[in-house]
Order: C-alpha cells, then sequence, then structure tokens
C-alpha cells in the first residue's frame, strides 16, 4: 500500500521554526520526485518546493530564503525545515510523490500520490 505521512505542524508565533517530515512507503522512494505544497482557507493549492529523484530542488519565491527540503534515502522520508515563519504561511501543508518521466525536474509535473496534510498556523 502506498503510503504518504506528513507530520511536524503546530502552531508556531511569526518568526519561530518548524520542520513537516514526510515519510514514503509503498513505491521505490528514490525513483520520484517529492514535493511540499500547501493550501490556506479559500486558496488554490501551491507548490512550495520539490527534490527530484536527481536532487534538484526548487522554492516558491514566497519561501525562497526561509525553507529548506531534503531528503533521506536511508528513512524514505523528505524534510521542509521552514524558518522565519509569517503568518500568510499558515495553510495545510501537504507533500506529493510524482514518479512519472518528470521525476528528474522540478517543480513537479505529475502527482501520482499525496499525503493527508498537517496544518501549520503562525500566530502574528
Amino acid at each position: 500500500e502506498v503510503q504518504l505521512v506528513e507530520s511536524g505542524g503546530g502552531l508556531v508565533q511569526a518568526g519561530g521554526s518548524l520542520r513537516l517530515s514526510c515519510v514514503a512507503s509503498g513505491f521505490t522512494f528514490d525513483e520520484y520526485a517529492i514535493g511540499w505544497f500547501r493550501q490556506a482557507p479559500g486558496k488554490e493549492r501551491e507548490g512550495v518546493s520539490c527534490i527530484s529523484s536527481r536532487d534538484n530542488i526548487y522554492y516558491s519565491d514566497s519561501v525562497k530564503g526561509r525553507f529548506t527540503i531534503s531528503s533521506d534515502t536511508a528513512k524514505n522520508t523528505v524534510y521542509l525545515q521552514m524558518d522565519n515563519l509569517k503568518p500568510e504561511d499558515t495553510a495545510v501543508y501537504y507533500c506529493a510523490a510524482d514518479g512519472s518521466s518528470g521525476r528528474y525536474y522540478c517543480p513537479m509535473v505529475g502527482r501520482d500520490y499525496w499525503g493527508q496534510g498537517t496544518q501549520v498556523t503562525v500566530s502574528s
């Protein structure tokens, strides 16, 4: 069974930090690109960061310089270190996996699997 399980969300004050984890199972982890997306209330889901199967990395302009994505293939886990958080970062954060021919590149082209999401709330 394919699973992506996010954790690490929570409530933090502006300027604080959180580290999200996305643990993958049921597929060959290093043959997929893994991306982080977020969706705030009333807004569309947006791509935040991605690490491809060739370790190409992408950040959206809104998080560049504040968020860091990393991968631990031994643990089938991708992390999103989020520093200097702002209230506008408040959203449900999802990880997704792409095993298509676009898996070598970021931002992600496909989305084969999704996690259930983890809530991040940043207070001002």
